[in-house]
């Protein structure tokens, strides 16, 4: 692994590990100012939109187990399974890109109807 794999990588775990934890604004130090964000919420862009995106949703979150990860050069893809009290095993991919020690770019893919409670669920 090339340093630059190693620095976004670093970068990435420590973003991961601190809004999975509960400390989104410590996330955020991680985050750059100027981040472009992609999420199933098309009204999250901005770093303030990805801030109230996780505060919002990290209350819920019992846990993130890992199931796997790649690096390509300043490019770390993520895919985990954020658990609440709804599933376990609705899987979350992220791929970040990482220039300079922080994350200028987040694309966040999920399935949206793997949280909603199974009784509520569209039929």
């Amino acid at each position: 692994m090339s340093d630059l794999e190693k620095d976004a990588l670093s970068t990435v775990e420590a973003y991961h590990n601190a809004w999975t934890s509960g400390d989104v604004d410590r996330a955020m130090t991680y985050v750059s100012a100027d981040v472009t964000c992609s999420a199933p919420d098309e009204n999250v862009t901005t770093k303030g939109d990805w801030h109230e995106y996780l505060a919002s949703f990290v209350p819920m979150l019992t846990g993130a187990p890992e199931h796997t990860r790649m690096t390509d050069r300043g490019r770390v893809a993520l895919w985990y399974f954020p658990q609440t009290e709804v599933t376990t095993t609705t899987l979350a991919s992220e791929l970040f890109t990482v220039r300079d020690g922080k994350i200028v770019e987040i694309r966040l893919a999920f399935d949206r109807l793997g949280y909603i409670p199974g009784d509520q669920q569209p039929s």
